[in-house]
């Protein structure tokens, strides 16, 4: 699930657009902007249309991502190695989309896809009630092969069930489900057996992903206070939709326990990856812009201390993950955009 500056650029991430697929891959010298002193060595992996949500494999050599390209009217899951050469799609073409993943070894993916609902794009989301996400209720979960051959159903439940991440020993999976009447997480081993719920409080908690020990979940989450904000939650979320404007990072032990929030700026913090050491979370956020349109990375200490900003372009830097060994970071940015509204995928190397 995606977040772009300005917010409600959103939709158009996840909309249709051809990409060119034999662009020129030589390097620019605006990727690297001043300030950013813990980048280093920064490329650019693809080269217009939308793509988003790219995660290292667990050797590092690979990354899985989701773009709109190739004629499909919505996301579809791609695979491609750390220099951006010999990407393919790997899922069937059919719905919509997200939250891919490497299983260790790289032999196994995961990913979400509405096409059992739907073979065709699933609507894009009503925006008569202002900036909203739309929760499909048709994605399911997948694991399948690396080239997407014998795909298999994880889950097979009513509503919603995406955003889903791997512990590093490959046998424990996190995600988001609305099984329960309400957007929480969930964790559940490898082969979709023994589901667990680990967030119940009202509102949406969402996108989580694991410490590298696999001791503790980081996600992000709404809480809806008063009661006009419960109302309006709830409202939206009977119609399959969620107002996303403000979101603060969390984190929890693997078994659910200890949640503590980390943000506490009003804002829209998305995208949190934890460090290799399990002490610092890097994550995305608006909270630098009055307007809340642009989205920046930010590094913060799990107990909320140490707020420093890493990136300073004037538009949408998010989805950050760390490689396997903390020295490469890969993130998706409007930097260097061909058009406007095209979002790409970058790398770079990590400076203390």
């Amino acid at each position: 699930m995606k977040i772009l500056a300005p917010l409600f650029v959103l939709a158009l991430l996840i909309s249709a657009s051809l990409i060119n697929a034999g662009a020129s891959r030589a390097q620019t010298d605006n990727l690297l902007l001043p300030n950013e002193k813990h980048l280093r060595n920064v490329k650019q992996l693809t080269f217009g249309g939308e793509n988003a949500e790219a995660y290292f494999s667990a050797d590092g050599k690979q990354l899985i991502f989701q773009a709109t390209r190739e004629g499909h009217g919505c996301d579809q899951i791609y695979t491609m190695n750390v220099d951006g050469s010999n990407a393919r799609m790997i899922s069937n073409g059919e719905g919509r989309t997200t939250c891919s993943y490497f299983f260790p070894g790289s032999k196994r993916v995961l990913y979400s896809s509405t096409h059992l609902g739907d073979k065709q794009c699933p609507p894009k989301p009503d925006f008569s009630r202002g900036y909203v996400w739309a929760i499909y209720p048709t994605y399911d979960v997948f694991s399948a092969n690396a080239d997407g051959s014998n795909a298999k159903q994880l889950t097979n439940t009513p509503g919603y069930d995406a955003e889903t991440t791997i512990t590093l020993d490959g046998k424990k999976l996190v995600f988001t489900s609305m099984r329960d009447g309400d957007l929480d997480i969930y964790s559940m081993d490898a082969d979709g057996k023994n589901v667990r719920r680990l967030t119940n409080e009202l509102g949406y908690d969402g996108g989580p992903f694991w410490s590298y020990d696999g001791k503790q979940i980081v996600y992000r989450a709404h809480h809806p206070k008063t009661d006009e904000q419960k109302a309006d939650y709830t409202s939206l979320l009977k119609q399959n939709l969620i107002r996303p404007t403000t979101l603060e990072i969390f984190v929890m032990n693997a078994d659910g326990s200890n949640k503590r929030q980390v943000t506490n700026n009003g804002k829209a913090n998305f995208g949190p990856y934890f460090f290799p050491d399990g002490k610092r979370i890097i994550f995305s956020s608006n909270l630098d812009d009055a307007r809340g349109r642009n989205f920046d990375l930010y590094t913060i200490n799990v107990d909320g201390t140490g707020l420093e900003r890493i990136t300073f372009s004037e538009v949408f830097d998010g989805f950050p993950m760390f490689s396997p060994d903390g020295k490469k970071l890969v993130f998706a940015s409007n930097r260097n955009a061909a058009k406007q509204g095209d979002t790409n995928i970058f790398i770079a190397d990590w400076v203390e």
